[in-house]
């Protein structure tokens, strides 16, 4: 039985699980609403929570305990400047979870976990980051594979503009 054995494993050992709620609490202070499996956002409430509490007093040690948890310097200043004075009256219960369906391919138990007043402008603010990065990536990579998926059906040097070196792409002789 477990008796006084609170949490769930998510068949993960300790470091994974851990792993595992430092993202989604990430993710959840910077954008104040994600959507994940039933479960995964009934134990994270209780993480999150703790968070919003402890930095209800802003003093040197709470700061830094954030920080070990979090590592994200941003995120610490976000949590003690804007969320602990949001909820400062308010003793708990910083998060509601709402379910939210179940997921096409494996059925899992939806929800949406978000902070209780929270603000609107925030996740939109977290992906047009998330966007802006990938779109940069993107970019950078994209020109490269379209010219050298072109010379390789075309059996022609590849070539992109701003490339320092033109490739040459070779196909082997299909002989015996």
């Amino acid at each position: 039985m477990r008796h006084k054995m609170s949490g769930r494993k998510f068949s993960r050992d300790h470091n994974a699980r851990k792993a595992l709620f430092l993202g989604l609490s990430k993710a959840l202070i910077q954008r104040e609403q994600i959507k994940t499996t039933l479960p995964k956002a009934k134990d994270l409430r209780s993480i999150v929570e703790k968070i919003i509490t402890n930095a209800r007093v802003d003093n040197v040690a709470n700061r830094r305990n954030l920080n070990a948890f979090l590592r994200d310097e941003t995120l610490v200043k976000k949590v003690f400047e804007v969320l602990a004075p949001r909820y400062a009256k308010r003793p708990g219960g910083y998060t509601r979870v709402l379910k939210a369906g179940f997921r096409y391919g494996d059925a899992a138990p939806m929800a949406i976990i978000e902070f209780v007043d929270r603000d609107v402008a925030a996740k939109a603010a977290g992906q047009k980051k998330e966007e802006k990065k990938e779109a940069k990536d993107s970019k950078a990579v994209a020109p490269k594979k379209a010219a050298a998926k072109v010379a390789k059906d075309s059996g022609v040097k590849a070539t992109t503009t701003g490339a320092t070196k033109t490739p040459t792409i070779r196909r082997r002789a299909s002989g015996s």
